[in-house]
């Protein structure tokens, strides 16, 4: 908004052309995310407690001291993650390029599904709320119209191309099957963030780790020289997904000063489908689907183990985990809550890494 509000004006005053830089903008969106966490997050969570009463369901399976420290503690804070991005990325980003809506599109369309789930585990008072086929078609709908978009707007030579990491003239035309292997990316990413969410902090912040890789790659996929020179897809438009990814790590770091342990507010599936469906969508536009697998492994892993754990346990009737996800396993072996979270930090930063050096090492 401030963009085209503003930018037309340089001419008469100078320092309005800061708004034609994208990196300018993308330091705006984060300071902005971040304020507007900051200042609304203590009455959101307020509000909250106000209207929720006993809090968030805790799991009666799950390791016998979350009954203790999370009780009570609200949850639907991903509306406020929600909010300090939209308000960011209209603020700061231009606003004629579909690829912003797209993501927009997929970001709230999963944050309103995560709310009627997270809604109906306030109301019956237990940890399932929708059905898994209700949710898969709800993320299948919403999905395939910003596909629809994305393609739309990509050039034709990478229109369904897949790229492969680390290898620099590989690649593949999927041809129609791009279609429901971007559905898998997005719907995947979506459902393995969730899955991710079960610890203070963990998914909020290794949500911000990946969104900050993703800052750096869509300004670079969208910049030709950049492109160019790393022998990386040029994608037209890319660059501005930079504001929005920027909009996601200044709300996460917002948001986690309040859900750092002890939790006072959980994030809850608004926000952790959400944000997983957006990073996926980011990655089907700048062509890195196999990237965000590895910058965002962390999300992968949490997943796989719960794969294998109902797998196994059909085949067998015993289990493979402690607990899954994986991060409830080491808190059944006796890892405090940070312990698990710091490391998995680390985990989490490490793969951003790898996934980094991919721009390079082709």
């Amino acid at each position: 908004m401030l963009y085209h509000f503003l930018y037309p004006y340089a001419a008469f005053f100078q320092p309005f052309n800061l708004f034609r830089y994208i990196t300018f903008r993308t330091g705006g969106a984060i300071l902005t995310a971040l304020l507007i966490s900051f200042v609304l997050g203590p009455k959101f969570i307020r509000w909250l407690k106000s209207k929720q009463g006993e809090g968030q369901p805790i799991r009666e399976d799950g390791p016998a001291s979350h009954l203790v420290t999370k009780k009570g503690t609200p949850t639907m804070g991903g509306g406020l993650i929600l909010f300090a991005i939209s308000c960011s990325v209209l603020l700061w980003s231009n606003l004629t390029e579909s690829y912003i809506w797209a993501v927009l599109f997929v970001m709230l369309g999963f944050g309103i599904l995560g709310s009627i789930d997270d809604y109906l585990k306030l109301t019956k008072r237990n940890s399932k709320g929708l059905s898994g086929k209700g949710k898969l078609l709800w993320q299948g709908l919403v999905s395939g119209i910003a596909i629809g978009f994305i393609l739309q707007g990509s050039p034709n030579e990478f229109k369904t191309i897949l790229s492969v990491p680390f290898l620099k003239t590989l690649s593949f035309d999927l041809g129609w099957f791009f279609v429901p292997f971007g559905l898998c990316v997005i719907i995947g990413s979506s459902n393995a963030v969730n899955l991710t969410d079960g610890l203070d902090g963990l998914a909020i912040g290794s949500v911000m780790i990946a969104a900050l890789c993703f800052t750096l790659i869509t300004y670079i996929v969208g910049n030709h020289i950049f492109s160019n020179y790393l022998q990386l897809p040029y994608i037209p438009g890319a660059g501005e997904l930079a504001v929005f990814c920027a909009a996601i790590v200044g709300a996460s770091l917002g948001f986690l000063w309040f859900n750092a342990p002890p939790a006072q507010v959980f994030m809850g599936d608004t926000g952790s489908l959400a944000l997983g469906g957006a990073l996926g969508t980011v990655s089907v536009v700048i062509k890195h689907e196999l990237v965000l697998a590895i910058i965002g492994g962390l999300f992968v892993l949490e997943a796989v183990s719960v794969i294998l754990q109902v797998g196994y346990y059909k085949m067998t009737k015993k289990r493979i985990f402690l607990m899954a996800p994986i991060h409830h396993h080491f808190e059944k072996k006796g890892w405090t809550e940070q312990t698990v979270v710091i490391r998995f930090w680390i985990i989490a930063t490490i793969l951003a890494l790898i996934g980094l050096s991919t721009l390079k090492l082709r």
